[in-house]
């Protein structure tokens, strides 16, 4: 599988994770319609680009498990939940329940637009090491009061990779009112997602991560109830269309001025991919090498796991805790001298190396990271053990 993606071969490259990795056939095919963009560009945007676009969303509508008139494409999750925030009605003293596990530009957002509404976002304690799925559930709805109004929620977290229990969470939000917000942006491709089976209210997820789409090609579900309140992010030809098609919301969402939308279009490519390549074997494949070479990773780093070492909690991705003042260094260390590429993950005070595992990894790859953490450990004071 090495030789279909365009990644360097110098490189050990241990982080698919941050913005994944595309095949060359995905791209030849992303090429090949920003080439005919350029060659006819009137008659793509006006005549095909819709008839593309329709046929791309039929297809992720097919693999996410949803209605293709009820999510849009966006570029990535930042510009979706930033869209969503948009749109909301928060109060002074209105709460937003989520945990101390969440991407950082989320976290962002949310204090950027909490500052404007006087709303107060809530990141909810989960402590580590994750002793049950049970645990994580007391410690998240712990966080809950007679202010809470949304609730947001990564199902796999980015820093420390673990899975958490996204459909307990909107089952008993919804009991209680809340609006649920989840941020999928690590789960089509390593998970199977089935959106209408979670319920949420709002999901967004990525297709440039682990489905192997050209960068820039995300997607965000809007339940029916909420799609007439979302007000687009930019305002362009779609609101009130002299020509407007049978939904509003897609009208608002999905015309926004000229940019190339390459990426979205792959869409049929990038599926058609994974399945003639027999993706969910070769992601089960990988879910072993990260299970297999987990505790061997702690045990070299003098730390403990964050979770049990099982896929009820890890997928492709894994984040060992490391002791370290340097984490910058360190990073630029494994790959400027190891060439090899991992991200050093800070969170709450502390340290992870996260290694994610692709079908064009292989044991050799964390082979090659664990000699190179050993003569750190051993030549340098940058981790201690």
């Amino acid at each position: 599988m090495k030789a279909q993606f365009l990644l360097d071969k110098n490189i050990t490259f241990l982080n698919h994770g941050s913005f994944g990795a595309c095949p060359k056939p995905i791209f030849e095919e992303y090429q090949r319609f920003q080439l005919e963009l350029e060659n006819e560009p009137v008659y793509f945007f006006l005549k095909k680009q819709k008839e593309y676009l329709d046929l791309a969303k039929e297809s992720l509508a097919a693999y996410i498990g949803c209605n293709a008139n009820d999510f849009f494409f966006t570029p990535n999750p930042t510009f979706a939940i930033n869209t969503i925030m948009r749109s909301l009605d928060l109060n002074a003293g209105d709460e937003i329940l989520s945990t101390n596990h969440e991407y950082g530009a989320m976290d962002r957002t949310w204090r950027f637009y909490c500052k404007k509404s006087g709303a107060k976002y809530i990141r909810q304690n989960i402590s580590l090491p994750v002793v049950s799925k049970e645990q994580m559930l007391e410690e998240f709805w712990s966080g809950y009061t007679s202010k809470t109004k949304i609730i947001f929620l990564n199902q796999i977290s980015s820093c420390t990779a673990l899975i958490f229990p996204v459909k307990e969470i909107c089952d008993k939000a919804r009991e209680l009112g809340l609006i649920t917000i989840i941020d999928g942006a690590h789960v089509a491709g390593q998970l199977d997602l089935n959106i209408k089976e979670l319920n949420p209210d709002f999901y967004t997820g990525t297709l440039h991560k682990w489905m192997l789409a050209p960068k820039g090609s995300s997607f965000l579900y809007v339940k029916k109830d909420f799609q007439e309140m979302l007000d687009p992010l930019v305002v362009g030809w779609g609101y009130e269309s002299v020509i407007p098609g049978e939904s509003q919301f897609l009208d608002y969402q999905e015309f926004q001025g000229t940019r190339d939308i390459s990426a979205f279009l792959c869409t049929p490519k990038v599926i058609a991919f994974l399945e003639k390549n027999n993706w969910k074997d070769k992601a089960k494949k990988c879910r072993k090498l990260v299970l297999d070479n987990y505790q061997r990773f702690c045990n070299l780093l003098g730390t403990q796991p964050i979770c049990p070492v099982t896929d009820e909690f890890l997928v492709q991705m894994a984040s060992i805790p490391i002791q370290t003042s340097s984490p910058i260094a360190l990073k630029e260390l494994l790959f400027n001298k190891y060439k090899i590429e991992i991200p050093v993950m800070p969170l709450n005070g502390n340290y992870f190396l996260r290694y994610s595992i692709n079908a064009y990894n292989s044991q050799q790859d964390l082979d090659i990271l664990y000699k190179a953490l050993e003569d750190i450990i051993k030549t340098t004071d940058l981790l201690e053990v």
